[in-house]
């Protein structure tokens, strides 16, 4: 199914920008939705803040009659979302949705009290955004993908899918989560390298405008294969970086299963809409009266393997066939 299909089957309008301003309802709830992302069907991070909509319908919840959305977008920009999270909490929202940690950490700088919904943090212990997973004690609760744990597990798929794999780029977003969480990411894959015997080479990109130098930098590493660490910055990107990579003949290992879909070679990792639906259940509790102090942090307990046969084709890899029965997924 193409991407613009997905989203028109869920019923959600895919022109975010053009509706930025909460709608007008006479009685029900007004939710502000902050995202890092820019809001357009060319941001595969799109594909997972849509999810919520339809499972909030599931559940009762009418957009333009029961319930409003005010909707702000960064557009790739970390420094925009302490400015968006204050517009939100100056609106008086009974809620925030926020997608993944950046614009969490945002909207918690921005108020204690309003409560905040995060779909797909990083470590949010860690990260300083809640006491603990079973208590967080605070305004902030949601669902947490454990993408920095699952660095080294890239890696080693990466390299048993490409024969001979000897020099990885890792693309990286240096503010995409916490220093301890950042940290922790380098150490494990500077780890599963020595072990795997690969040498990596970190290209660091700090917004949307540093790809084009991040992409000049990674040309001229002439690597095996493309890794990219998880960062809801590099997500939203993910329709400028996978032509990169089919263009310079690298395999990617991507962090979300979007990058597969647009044309990437494999991911491994959560599946994001999942945890964004499990968002809507959490966020209905919220406007029954539930504290988000006292709703526990969710983590995953499945990870997708994805492979996207024609690329690999494309790539002059062959993928065996005991690798492909353990994917999740084979797109051909």
């Amino acid at each position: 199914m193409k991407r613009r299909d997905l989203i028109a089957g869920l019923g959600v309008t895919v022109a975010w920008p053009l509706a930025s301003r909460a709608q007008q309802v006479t009685k029900g709830h007004r939710i502000g939705v902050l995202s890092l992302g820019g809001g357009d069907i060319s941001d595969a991070s799109l594909n997972t803040l849509d999810a919520f909509v339809p499972a909030l319908r599931e559940l009762g919840y009418v957009e333009g009659q029961n319930i409003a959305f005010e909707r702000k977008f960064a557009d790739g920009d970390v420094n925009r979302l302490g400015e968006l999270a204050r517009d939100l909490v100056g609106h008086q929202v009974d809620a925030i949705v926020a997608l993944a940690t950046p614009p969490v950490r945002a909207a918690r700088e921005a108020t204690s009290t309003t409560p905040i919904v995060g779909i797909g943090m990083a470590d949010p212990i860690e990260d300083g955004l809640a006491s603990s997973l079973a208590r967080p004690g605070g305004n902030v609760t949601g669902t947490t993908f454990l993408g920095p744990k699952l660095v080294s597990r890239r890696l080693q798929l990466l390299k048993e899918i490409v024969p001979g794999l000897s020099q990885v780029v890792v693309l990286w977003h240096p503010r995409a989560y916490g220093e301890t969480t950042m940290a922790g990411m380098i150490k494990e894959i500077d780890s599963a390298a020595q072990s795997l015997g690969t040498k990596l080479q970190l290209v660091p990109a700090n917004s949307p405008a540093d790809l084009d130098g991040a992409f000049a930098s990674m040309t001229a590493e002439r690597a095996d294969g493309l890794m990219l660490f998880p960062s809801p910055m590099l997500y939203s990107q993910y329709s400028r970086i996978v032509p990169f990579a089919a263009n310079n003949r690298l395999p990617a290992m991507y962090a979300a299963r979007e990058g597969v879909e647009l044309g990437g070679l494999v991911s491994y990792g959560v599946n994001l809409p999942d945890l964004s639906r499990a968002t809507a259940i959490y966020l209905d509790k919220i406007l029954k009266g539930a504290k988000p102090a006292e709703l526990p942090i969710q983590q995953p307990t499945k990870f997708e393997l994805v492979i996207n046969l024609k690329t690999a084709k494309a790539l002059g890899l062959s993928i065996g066939r005991d690798f492909q029965l353990i994917a999740d997924e084979v797109i051909e």
